[in-house]
């Protein structure tokens, strides 16, 4: 079974991420990216846009492809559970700090470099941490 298309927001404020927490699988109960399954007659970048809107209430106003991850499923998960994600930086209209969590996020929050480290992640948020404190996106 071929990945199905999936796509994620990055939003940084003030030098901090947005992280949700994931309420249902895969990854229930890790803080992750604003995201989902790209819908059909959607871009992975339109995806990334409405998933920012549906979990956290942003409107965001444009999206830059930033990474791509083949994720496979969680050892004994559903092989529906594959997915190709495309992360993209978004830019949000308005005041970031007024997001609150719907949709299936369980919560969010405003993370700094160092909170993630005490926090259950997925490893592609890891990898596109590293990378926006590489690129100097967002420091510590």
């Amino acid at each position: 079974m071929p990945p199905r298309p999936a796509a994620s927001a990055i939003v940084i404020h003030e030098n901090r991420l947005l992280l949700v927490r994931r309420a249902r699988p895969p990854a229930a109960d890790l803080y992750a990216f604003p995201g989902g399954k790209v819908e059909r007659g959607e871009t992975p970048d339109m995806a990334a846009l409405r998933e920012l809107k549906e979990e956290t209430g942003l409107d965001g106003l444009s999206a830059e492809l930033f990474a791509e991850y083949d994720l496979p499923p969680e050892p004994g998960g559903p092989p529906e559970h594959h997915f190709f994600l495309s992360v993209f930086c978004v830019d949000v209209r308005g005041d970031p700090q007024t997001a609150c969590a719907s949709s299936d996020a369980a919560g969010l929050g405003w993370f700094s470099l160092k909170e993630l480290n005490d926090l259950p992640v997925p490893p592609s948020v890891s990898d596109c941490v590293e990378r926006l404190a590489q690129a100097r996106k967002v420091i510590e």
